[in-house]
């Protein structure tokens, strides 16, 4: 099963940058977005084959997710079923035979850290909640989780420790999920590869310099490890400040 999710960073504009020529050329079995930033009725997206599913935002052109799937699932439920945390539509749950497959955009801790007590309180709800999934049956979860977790996922880690994405309360986050016994899949398969990121600003021609992030991820339960088989990260693909990131993995 190939599975692809990519921040677009406003599906309208990314629609007008390719967007629809990547989706058909990746064919993947299930393809999800983050940060829509669009309103229901506002496009209306020609994908055959395949079932569609969105998550709006209460406010308008904010955050957003949608999943696009070959196979209809069991069943879908959007967010995580805590009223304060489910207006900004962030999370979608996909349930199928054998797993769920969760996409998610984690909020950001913003500009002098002035959403970092919520994001503290969006994190511990949301390992919350995919550990009371993963009771039932394993768990894949992906989307821009708005974190570089180690030193080797940003560029330059030193100028950034106080910053959004790279503070030290966020990194011990994804440690905790990790710990939970969740998989990182581009480190599980490439450890120590540097130099590989999913954002890069817009600003100082960072792209051009590859002076990115890597805070786009495919975590699964750790009792799908024998079923991996790939993770990538297509840096080559642009449309947005992020890239689409890929899981290929031996599941029905």
């Amino acid at each position: 099963m190939k599975c692809i999710s990519w921040n677009v960073n406003g599906i309208r504009a990314c629609v007008n940058k390719g967007f629809l020529d990547y989706f058909k050329e990746a064919d993947a079995d299930i393809f999800c977005i983050q940060e829509s930033k669009m309103q229901a009725g506002q496009l209306e997206l020609d994908l055959p084959g395949y079932h569609q599913y969105w998550n709006y935002a209460e406010r308008k052109g904010y955050s957003g997710t949608a999943l696009f799937t070959k196979q209809e699932p069991i069943s879908v439920i959007n967010g995580i079923g805590i009223a304060e945390h489910d207006t900004e539509g962030r999370v979608i749950t996909a349930e199928f035979d054998s797993f769920y497959f969760v996409t998610v955009y984690t909020p950001n801790s913003q500009n002098e850290l002035k959403r970092l007590d919520y994001r503290m309180e969006w994190e511990d709800a949301f390992r919350g909640y995919l550990l009371k999934l993963e009771k039932t049956k394993p768990v894949i979860v992906t989307g821009d989780m708005n974190v570089a977790h180690q030193e080797i996922d940003l560029k330059n880690p030193k100028a950034n420790h106080k910053n959004a994405g790279f503070t030290e309360e966020e990194r011990g986050k994804m440690t905790q999920l990790l710990n939970a016994g969740f998989i990182d899949t581009f480190r599980y398969f490439y450890p120590d590869q540097e130099e590989i990121y999913s954002w890069w600003s817009y600003r100082f021609q960072a792209r051009t310099r590859n002076a990115g992030w890597r805070i786009d991820y495919f975590l699964v339960s750790g009792s799908l490890k024998d079923k991996l088989v790939d993770a990538k990260i297509h840096t080559e693909v642009m449309g947005s400040d992020h890239c689409p990131v890929e899981l290929e993995i031996a599941v029905d």
